[in-house]
């Protein structure tokens, strides 16, 4: 098995890992992992590309490690969002789940 399969497979993993967490678990943190996880798979097999695109003595390919490090700040800036949300919700509703029936509002006097 050459380096390329093995990337290419780890790649493949983590995506299918990702995307069965994300439809399985009905939890938003678990969610907000495994979406995580299928990013991390996109960003190896870019990366990857990445180095494999290049002149032999320059080194990578440029445009696919502009696009791996934009992914990589836009992936960390919505995963801090998304935790920031969660957090607002456990705050309001004491819950990180989104319940079917709407809470009841806390009592005003304690």
């Amino acid at each position: 098995m050459t380096g390329t399969t093995l990337v290419g497979l780890l790649a493949a993993a983590l995506v299918a890992v990702g995307l069965y967490g994300f439809l399985v678990n009905p939890q938003p943190l678990r969610k907000l992992i495994a979406f995580n996880l299928v990013g991390n798979g996109v960003f190896l097999l870019f990366g990857f590309i990445a180095e494999r695109g290049g002149l032999p003595g320059i080194g990578g390919d440029p445009v696919p490690q502009a696009l791996l490090i934009t992914g990589i700040v836009v992936a960390f800036a919505a995963t801090a969002l998304a935790v920031t949300l969660l957090l607002r919700l456990h705050e309001s509703t004491g819950s990180t789940s989104l319940a079917d029936e709407a809470p009841s509002p806390k009592d005003p006097a304690a």
